[in-house]
């Protein structure tokens, strides 16, 4: 038996739901970046699922890719919070636009 495809549909709502708010809520970074992790993820799902609806391999393909641009999207943020980290000891987001190169 298979599992309806609109469960992991609703599953990714609700991620990219929660991964949302906490963008527009949060004002430390960290918890901004993961809330960006946590869409990226939905998405991945959302892919995936369509993938496997279909009997396809390009959306896993795709996800696959996806994940690879996350990793080093991780590597690069996590070096720029933690640049700012060490000039403001705060990873608040308000203090890094205060922020003059």
């Amino acid at each position: 038996m298979r599992t309806p495809i609109a469960y992991f549909l609703m599953l990714a709502g609700i991620l990219f739901a929660m991964g949302t708010v906490g963008v527009l809520v949060n004002r430390n970074a960290l918890r901004i970046f993961m809330s960006v992790e946590l869409q990226l993820n939905a998405v991945n799902l959302t892919l995936v699922s369509f993938a496997r609806m279909h009997s396809d391999l390009g959306g896993q393909v795709l996800a696959f890719f996806s994940m690879v641009v996350a990793a080093a999207e991780v590597v690069v943020g996590l070096a720029i919070i933690v640049s700012i980290y060490r000039r403001r000891r705060t990873i608040d987001v308000d203090a890094a636009r205060e922020m003059r190169w």
